[in-house]
């Protein structure tokens, strides 16, 4: 998501280039919800009607696995009541023993016959009707080769001959076709195992894949912004304030997260703006000294000159009462002058973005520290070249910047020292500036802390720990860093990188509002 010209700092006709939050969260709250419990919901039912169909299916083929199983029973006892009647058909042929056993098996094989063939439904291309006729023909023989023998006073007619050859050829037809059937069962049910084995094992990897690919896909879209809040909290720890912005056509949990995120930042914002004002009027306070010094002298001299006019109206001549007058103006010019510095620095309003010159804004804020620097012995050396080029920045945010960083040099040099200010332009646009001392330095297990809030090596009373911290995001806000090189005994050195006002915005991946929920 490309970055606005406010969210890159840029100058925006005059307007504040403050991020709306009331803007982004309707936007985060306007768009349709779609929940990430209703997604699961969602997913955990496609799986249970997944798993319930491969389920219904492998039923379905087991059942008629069974089914098949059943009919080769029917056609295995189909076969065995075959066997059975040809039994008793050679018992009758050889032994002259009764038709009637054999004949009851005939009628046992072809109910089980009618049986298979209502449920086998002609699997397989078996032609039914040709068995069944054949069975049929096989018992009428029977029949007729046994009526034969007990109407007929020799059986070894030529009609009885005749019945037998043609009662072997329809009874072996018939154990054929038994065998047959048999057979073809037998391979019908193998086929239908495997197919249920296929079913089952090809229902569980669909199962399986399925499983996979939405828990993916809920990992993806549950980690993805949980990655993005991480990102988010680090930007918010590094003083980057700017809303998160909506990127999706629908919101969910996490775009409610991300409004509570809003809000919260909101307050941060507003919060940073009073540790901003509270660090200044710290300022303000440690200035104190100096500039009730600074107002003292102009006050003391007017006193002496009215004094003196007054005392000395009539004897002055119309030049030197000009002259005096003139140094008052002078005195009070001096004092307004402090008076609107202040109110300068102490005003509170929406930070615009301007080309600013650095050693103007250096040389305003050692006039403010001028009277502190005197009182305790510390020389000031502007080093900064007027034809540096400008920043891009806002005025009073940069001079609090040098004042906060003046005030600490001073402190740090109780028993005076010097305070150097010097800068250089770097290849890629960006102003380099020094802030050096000669003051007592600060230990190297400080260093890390020297930016939290609050932090201090100062006596009670003395400093609040808001100064540096305060600096820091400042110093942010502009696109720049802020860092810190010491030595105890030595002194102190402040680096500050600000981009020039000519250089390219830099597209960091913090100056844009974060989108994402």
């Amino acid at each position: 998501m490309a970055a606005t010209p406010a969210q890159e700092g840029l100058p925006q006709q005059g307007k504040s280039d403050e991020p709306d939050f009331g803007e982004v969260d309707r936007a985060l709250a306007a768009r349709p919800s779609i929940s990430i419990r209703l997604r699961i919901a969602v997913s955990m039912s496609l799986c249970f009607l997944l798993t319930a169909v491969v389920t219904v299916a492998w039923m379905v083929s087991v059942r008629e696995v069974a089914r098949s199983q059943e009919d080769l029973e029917r056609v295995n006892r189909y076969a065995f009541e075959l066997e059975q009647a040809r039994r008793y058909e050679k018992n009758f042929l050889l032994y002259a023993a009764s038709m009637d056993e054999a004949l009851v098996h005939v009628d046992a094989a072809h109910r089980l016959l009618v049986d298979a063939r209502r449920s086998m439904r002609a699997r397989d291309g078996t032609d039914f009707d040709a068995v069944e006729k054949n069975l049929l023909a096989y018992g009428w023989y029977l029949e007729q080769l046994g009526s034969a023998r007990r109407d007929a006073a020799d059986a070894r007619t030529a009609n009885a001959g005749e019945l037998e050859r043609e009662l072997r050829r329809t009874g072996a037809r018939a154990v054929e076709d038994a065998s047959t059937l048999t057979y073809q069962q037998r391979l019908g049910m193998h086929t239908m195992i495997r197919t249920s084995e296929i079913v089952a094992w090809a229902g569980l990897i669909i199962v399986l894949l399925v499983i996979a690919y939405l828990a993916n896909n809920l990992a993806r879209q549950i980690l993805r912004p949980l990655g993005r809040f991480v990102a988010y909290t680090q930007r918010i720890a590094a003083g980057d304030f700017s809303p998160i912005a909506p990127a999706r056509r629908f919101k969910d949990e996490f775009s409610d997260l991300a409004l509570a995120v809003n809000r919260m930042l909101a307050r941060l914002k507003a919060h940073e703006v009073q540790l901003a004002r509270s660090s200044r009027m710290a300022a303000v306070g440690t200035l104190t000294a100096g500039i009730a010094h600074e107002l003292n002298n102009p006050l003391n001299n007017i006193g002496l000159t009215v004094e003196a006019l007054l005392d000395g109206f009539d004897d002055y001549d119309k030049a030197d009462k000009v002259k005096m007058l003139e140094d008052v103006s002078t005195q009070l010019d001096r004092a307004s002058a402090t008076v609107r510095n202040l109110l300068d620095f102490t005003r509170v309003d929406s930070p615009v973005f301007v080309p600013v010159s650095l050693a103007e804004v250096a040389a305003e804020s050692a006039r403010l520290v001028g009277n502190e620097a005197r009182l305790s012995g510390v020389r000031i050396d502007l080093a900064l070249s007027p034809d540096l080029c400008p920043a891009r920045g806002n005025p009073r945010d940069l001079q609090q910047v040098f004042l906060n960083l003046f005030l600490n040099a001073i402190q740090a040099m109780p028993k005076g020292g010097t305070l150097r200010v010097d800068g250089a332009v770097c290849e890629d646009r960006t102003l380099r500036i020094d802030v050096s001392d000669t003051g007592i330095g600060i230990p190297e297990e400080h260093l890390a802390s020297i930016f939290d809030p609050f932090f201090t090596t100062k006596e009670v009373g003395v400093g609040t720990g808001l100064g540096l911290f305060v600096s820091y995001g400042i110093v942010q806000k502009h696109g720049g860093r802020l860092e810190v090189h010491s030595k105890v005994g030595v002194g102190t050195t402040f680096t500050l990188w600000i981009p020039c006002a000519d250089a390219p915005p830099k597209d960091d991946g913090q100056a844009a509002a974060p989108s994402a929920l």
